[in-house]
């Protein structure tokens, strides 16, 4: 039995953290899977490869990716932060609390453009609904 044909409902935590239109569950936002291959990192089609549904829903819907982009940041320092507190301790004397610093920062920077594309599979998955009958029409 294939995947593809299987009536299921995908799971939309599953579908937003592997990049799935938010449409079908089944369809790839981007082009390149690598979010390294920097001249592909963001690249979209312009509709799914699997439903149809148009990715762009009016002209620059994704400037608002920049505040969730942000929010993951932030969530992921702070997460970086508590675990570096729990485990090492933090303290200004020892400078442990600027080598957590150091790290976290050089940790979201290594995990940008992750976090881009997650920040625009969030945003689209916030206005664009599962359509559990995407099978019987395509948009275009």
């Amino acid at each position: 039995m294939c995947a593809e044909h299987s009536d299921s409902k995908p799971n939309r935590l599953w579908s937003i953290l592997t990049n799935k239109c938010p449409r079908c569950r089944r369809g790839n936002l981007f082009t390149n899977p690598n979010p390294y291959n920097f001249k592909t990192t963001m690249r979209m089609p312009e509709h799914c490869p699997v439903c149809g549904a148009p990715f762009e829903l009016q002209t620059g819907f994704y400037f608002g990716t920049g505040y969730v982009s942000y929010g993951l940041s932030i969530g992921l320092l702070a997460l970086i932060f508590i675990a570096w507190a729990l485990t090492l301790g933090l303290s200004y004397r020892d400078n442990s609390i600027f080598w957590c610093l150091g790290i976290g920062s050089g940790l979201l920077l290594v995990l940008q453009p992750v976090l881009q594309r997650l920040a625009r599979s969030v945003w689209i998955a916030l206005f664009v609904k599962y359509d559990k009958n995407w099978r019987g029409f395509k948009v275009s």
